[in-house]
């Protein structure tokens, strides 16, 4: 029997939600909702209802991104009167500040982007897509290895307030270790209400009030306003291609999917279909990094500046942090590639709700001149770049990661990888290559990051050439999460799920 369709996501739960769509009759479309909102339950560092992301969609006549990152609210508070202050979080022997509080929030743009999805191309009822999301949150979900580990790192978020430890600690007052069973009926009453309901309950009615009470009582910037008037973006992909692969992704006012296009553009030029060797990815990614410094970080520039390198803006808030991914093909040649983001979130639920808002604004990408700086109602840039990969005989290949601005640096590689033939798997457990830095006198020394695996000759050349080198003896998460779900021609399903970021696939 042949298969309805296949999903790679970064956790059983957010696969298996959107498996159960796919064998119910739903769509690529239905089934990735699922998944992103299965993704808040099970995955709740790193999917939110009070985040934001992309998801680049293809039917068999048209491929559109839907832009449903943050946006910068209407209004500023004076510093004075917000609520905003740093934590410090251990990564394991490295210490960074993160900045969290109501005053870091950014307007969300999750629910209004699913739902603006599923009004144009899903199949199914919401209240059935939400229904293994509801179920979960409320019979509860075992932590796994990985989320323990998440939860451990953004420690000092997650036991901000009384709340949030109710929701993330045990009896004891520790984080919820490997094993245990994480319920929230908060979010699942509110998922429930949503589904019924409609959008309206988060951007008019009693959810968004909760979110913009909370903002006005304890040093918010978000007003009813912001919430009622934001719109998810339709847009035209942003178009690559790398030997006979061509890739749609995400164009401004992300700047992951420019930079990726850059690298694509460079190494086809100068390799055709060849085997790229390690130290031209690590020439290509600091090169990469070069053009984004030269161009401020405007996705714009870049898009102009890649038009003239081809030939025979406005500034953006950045943001960069946690993220997750969820790719889905089916039998009718639909592909839904989605990444999305709540930041570490700023540490307070919504009153009710079970669900954290991000914490956009305090990023350090955000504020090169400082914090506060953010233009008022603009949509905020980031990295993510969900793409879709179509060979000419009518295979197509959905594909994302997390991993901050590593996100450019995994998918290049991974791209590369099955464009010169290599089977999923093996595309995705190719060791990586990550660059820091630039070669301008202004810069912090430039940094190579590797995982270990490749030829000597390759690895010692490409060391050489950078002021900082960091081998990794095994696979890590610092390299990203690539998940892909593929079709192909003839309607065989294949893909892999990224062990860095305990991924799963299933197919249907």
């Amino acid at each position: 029997m042949p298969n309805k369709g296949a999903v790679a996501a970064g956790h059983q739960v957010t696969a298996a939600a959107a498996s159960e769509l796919l064998e119910d009759g739903g769509n690529a479309f239905d089934a990735a909702i699922a998944a992103l909102l299965a993704a808040c339950v099970a995955e709740p560092v790193l999917a939110s209802p009070g985040g934001g992301g992309f998801l680049t969609a293809r039917t068999k006549g048209e491929t559109r991104v839907f832009d449903f990152f943050a946006q910068t609210p209407r209004r500023k508070r004076s510093e004075g009167d917000i609520d905003f202050r740093e934590v410090h979080v251990d990564f394991g022997g490295v210490t960074q500040g993160f900045h969290i509080g109501l005053g870091a929030a950014a307007t969300p743009g999750f629910l209004p982007g699913l739902f603006a999805v599923h009004e144009r191309l899903g199949r199914v009822p919401m209240t059935r897509i939400a229904e293994p999301a509801i179920r979960t949150a409320k019979e509860g979900v075992t932590v796994t290895d990985f989320q323990a580990y998440l939860f451990g790192v953004v420690d000092p978020i997650l036991k901000a307030t009384p709340q949030l430890c109710d929701l993330f600690t045990d009896d004891t007052g520790d984080l919820l270790k490997e094993g245990a069973v994480q319920k929230n009926p908060d979010l699942a009453d509110a998922f429930d209400a949503i589904a019924r309901e409609g959008l309206v309950l988060a951007t008019k009615g009693e959810i968004a009030q909760a979110m913009a009470r909370q903002a006005e009582d304890e040093g918010g910037h978000l007003t009813l306003d912001d919430l009622r008037f934001y719109e998810t973006a339709s847009r035209a992909p942003l178009v690559a291609r790398a030997g006979d692969l061509m890739i749609e992704t995400a164009p401004p006012p992300s700047s992951g999917g420019v930079m990726i296009a850059l690298g694509l553009d460079r190494l086809d030029a100068s390799h055709k279909r060849k085997r790229v060797p390690a130290t031209d990815v690590a020439a290509t990614l600091l090169w990469m990094n070069t053009l984004r410094e030269n161009c401020n970080g405007d996705p714009d520039a870049l898009v102009a500046l890649r038009a003239e390198l081809r030939k025979p803006a406005k500034e953006r808030p950045q943001a960069l942090r946690g993220t997750t991914h969820v790719s889905v093909v089916d039998a009718d040649g639909n592909a839904a590639s989605a990444t999305v983001s709540n930041g570490e979130g700023c540490g307070a639920l919504v009153p009710g709700c079970g669900f954290m808002l991000n914490n956009m604004l305090g990023e350090d990408d955000i504020n090169p001149g400082g914090f506060h700086q953010w233009a008022e109602n603009m949509r905020m840039c980031s990295m993510m770049a969900p793409m879709l990969a179509h060979e000419d005989r009518g295979g197509v290949t959905a594909l994302g990661s997390g991993g901050s601005n590593r996100i450019r640096s995994a998918l290049l590689q991974t791209v590369v990888l099955l464009a010169r033939g290599a089977h999923a798997e093996d595309a995705v457990m190719h060791p990586r290559i990550h660059v820091e830095g630039t070669r301008t006198d202004t810069d912090p020394p430039a940094k190579l990051s590797f995982e270990e695996g490749w030829p000597d000759a390759e690895r010692d050349a490409m060391s050489k050439e950078f002021d900082i080198v960091e081998p990794w003896d095994d696979p890590n998460m610092f390299f990203g999460g690539v998940h892909l779900a593929s079709r192909d021609a003839n309607g065989t399903m294949e893909g892999a799920g990224d062990p860095r970021r305990a991924g799963v696939f299933l197919k249907v």
